[in-house]
């Protein structure tokens, strides 16, 4: 998988980028997701500060909601969530292709045209994912703390310019980039994963079906593992507090 992904950056550097192909990766991995990911950010955003502002209540500190929910959404349940559910609707879906193209002989014609295979197919994806998920990550994240804010304040009585104060205190850009940063590495895994299991899948109907669960399973997987190492060197080396 490190080969693959290495000789995939290769080729990004080396060869034209194939606009068509990428524009239609964008469509199909940003546009198209931004429905799912905005009601993820929204929900978790808004569960998480109801969450938050009943166990505050008890010890009178329900103006601090804000501030504790948004550093939540902007560092792990953005980036995490989003990466999560990118995964198993986009990564699962690459793998499938590629794999239904891989056992209908599909990319042996690519080869027998003269048209390599990492240019025309994965290139196209990787650029196209690390693009979007950054993005979508964005989205994710606002929605989570403007829902946040309407079930604290309206809903639950919280003071709102003490809401607002708190974040602006102990919310800082570094926490925003902390998330973003993280999306564009989790991009680089779940785009991998499901490009690996997708181009290394068997023959017949059965491979596929497989190829589409591994890919899920495992980018899913690589990216909460990874979250965990990612925040120790963000906020230890890249952003020390």
């Amino acid at each position: 998988m490190g080969i693959f992904m290495a000789e995939t950056f290769v080729c990004l550097i080396t060869r034209p980028l194939r606009v068509e192909q990428t524009v239609q990766q964008l469509y199909f991995v940003g546009v198209l997701s931004q429905f799912v990911v905005l009601v993820t950010g929204i929900f978790t955003g808004a569960v998480f500060a109801a969450q938050i502002q009943f166990q505050f209540a008890k010890l009178g500190m329900e103006s601090a909601t804000g501030s504790v929910a948004t550093l939540a959404i902007c560092r792990e349940l953005g980036p995490v969530l989003t990466a999560l559910m990118i995964a198993g609707r986009v990564g699962s879906a690459m793998a499938a292709e590629l794999a239904t193209m891989k056992i209908s002989e599909q990319i042996d014609a690519l080869r027998a045209l003269a048209v390599y295979p990492v240019e025309y197919l994965i290139v196209p994806r990787y650029v196209a994912m690390m693009i979007s998920l950054p993005l979508l990550v964005a989205l994710a994240i606002t929605g989570g703390i403007i829902a946040g804010y309407v079930v604290a304040v309206p809903l639950l009585g919280v003071d709102g310019p003490y809401y607002w104060d708190n974040i602006n205190k102990f919310v800082e850009a570094k926490d925003i980039w902390i998330g973003l940063i993280k999306a564009f590495f989790f991009s680089i895994i779940i785009v991998t994963v499901a490009c690996h299991k997708g181009l290394s899948s068997g023959s017949g109907a059965e491979s596929v079906g497989k190829a589409t669960t591994e890919a899920a399973v495992n980018a899913s997987i690589s990216v909460l593992i990874a979250n965990f190492f990612f925040t120790l060197i963000l906020l230890k080396f890249v952003f020390p507090t």
